[in-house]
């Protein structure tokens, strides 16, 4: 669906939803560079990574990761969950608000990207990690699913810890066109699969190119993705053509 999470949330039926996975804007937007592929790169992302034409204050940061936390709860199911993908920019918003919001934090997964880009300042350790956070609804009667047979399996026998080592989305994940923040098929997959069943419903706030969608389509879900741009909700079609078709991705 091509339009403002924010409206379209609001007009879902309640308790409709398995599974939420959201990787919001971090609200990185700020003029500086980062280093891409070797070269020096704007850090801006797009206007969607902005509140109004400027970076957001920390209030305005607050108040919009609680107004689409809390659309979330009410389309979830009562034993749903939801994901939240975020680096420290936005992160600590995030936790805050779903307990605010009344959500129960089940676990926060560290994901280490093994080739993550240098840090061209030179004055602080570089950056190579993302927080993800799993919640369900703060309800005594609530009860997430896990896959924890299938966790352990994929684990060699053991038990899956919570900090996942792993690369940046490869270049052929990106041959329908590029977004600037990407999630790699891995994550998503392992993610569909400890939390949801086969023909659950997942949905994704902000779906960019689509990654949660392609998986939800590999695994056997259902899904609904929202963004506000459409030159990512194309992308995202394409790759959702790509795999229907049963095309490889090398």
């Amino acid at each position: 669906m091509h339009g403002d999470s924010l409206k379209l949330l609001s007009k879902m039926n309640p308790e409709c939803i398995d599974m939420v996975f959201a990787d919001p804007p971090y609200f990185l937007s700020n003029d500086g560079i980062t280093c891409n592929s070797g070269r020096m790169v704007s850090v801006n992302k797009g206007e969607w990574d902005k509140i109004g034409n400027n970076s957001p204050n920390v209030e305005e940061k607050h108040r919009f990761n609680r107004k689409w936390i809390k659309l979330c709860k009410r389309i979830l199911k009562p034993n749903g969950s939801i994901w939240i993908s975020g680096t420290l920019h936005n992160i600590y918003s995030i936790g805050m608000a779903l307990e605010q919001e009344g959500f129960k934090i089940i676990n926060n997964i560290t994901w280490q990207k093994t080739n993550p880009p240098p840090n061209l300042a030179c004055r602080c350790f570089t950056h190579s990690t993302e927080t993800i956070l799993w919640a369900q609804k703060a309800d005594k009667k609530a009860h997430h699913y896990f896959n924890y047979e299938l966790m352990k399996e994929q684990n060699g026998g053991k038990q899956m810890k919570d900090v996942w080592l792993g690369s940046l989305t490869k270049p052929s994940e990106k041959k329908a066109g590029k977004h600037p923040t990407q999630k790699p098929e891995y994550l998503l997959e392992r993610i569909v699969q400890a939390s949801t069943k086969e023909n659950d419903i997942i949905l994704d706030p902000f779906c960019g190119s689509g990654t949660t969608g392609v998986v939800a389509k590999r695994l056997g879900r259902r899904f609904i993705g929202i963004d506000t741009e459409e030159e990512y909700l194309t992308i995202c079609k394409k790759r959702l053509e790509t795999e229907s078709n049963g095309e490889k991705e090398l």
